[in-house]
């Protein structure tokens, strides 16, 4: 049943964006779903109740805050926002295009920037809401072939921590969420084929540690939360 709470999910790929989505729904979320494939969302859309596609591209910010204004009007003010698009690259600093790094800095931060900025009003004025930004280990640490995108995951997490230092004592749970982890999804299966099962991250169980920041008590917030199989080393 519908509850009248409004989710905002960037991002909606077929791991980790698809399982945040049925978690928040069976959570009695409407859930308002950004992705740049319309065919995926829209048959997402039909299979799930209370889910509803909206196609766009997130680096796009005019037609974002096209989408942003609809989903306002359709559904109404969002209580969620979680910010899972991503934009990565592989090579070191002299082998990437930097135009790829400025590509991605727009995805993994503006965008978060954007969405944040254009949701925090109406939640301040209600003194609740969450957002959440999915990160992983290049926020903290640059391997010498992540060049092209972690000094972006590392400025989405800075970013991240200051909305969470201005929002968070007018009522408003901002976290980030490491994912320190190859996670289950197929391209990643066949980058890795040798690997066992257990050296995967399950895009349900991120969901599930999403779905606890969203459920978390004024009382005890986090902010930097990650998760990773025990198999990982870190």
């Amino acid at each position: 049943m519908n509850s009248g709470k409004v989710a905002v999910v960037t991002g909606v790929g077929p791991g980790t964006g698809v399982a945040i989505v049925r978690r928040l729904v069976g959570e009695g979320y409407s859930v308002a779903m950004l992705a740049r494939s319309e065919e995926r969302l829209t048959a997402l859309a039909n299979e799930l109740p209370n889910c509803f596609a909206y196609p766009v591209d997130v680096t796009d910010f005019h037609k974002l805050h096209d989408v942003l204004d609809r989903i306002e009007t359709d559904l109404g003010a969002p209580e969620v926002l979680v910010h899972n698009a991503v934009g990565g690259a592989f090579g070191n600093f002299l082998e990437i295009d930097p135009k790829v790094l400025d590509l991605n800095f727009q995805t993994n931060v503006m965008a978060f920037l954007h969405l944040s900025r254009r949701f925090a009003p109406a939640m301040i004025k209600a003194g609740r809401g969450v957002i959440i930004a999915t990160g992983n280990t290049s926020a903290w640490r640059g391997k010498k072939k992540f060049a092209g995108f972690a000094p972006t995951k590392a400025a989405q997490r800075i970013l991240a921590e200051s909305i969470a230092r201005e929002l968070g004592p007018q009522g408003i749970h901002v976290a980030y969420l490491t994912i320190d982890a190859v996670i289950n999804v197929d391209w990643a299966r066949k980058r890795y084929p040798e690997a066992p099962e257990d050296f995967f991250i399950q895009p349900d169980d991120i969901a599930s540690e999403v779905l606890h920041l969203v459920r978390q008590p004024k009382g005890a917030w986090t902010f930097s939360a990650e998760v990773r199989p025990y198999r990982e080393n870190w």
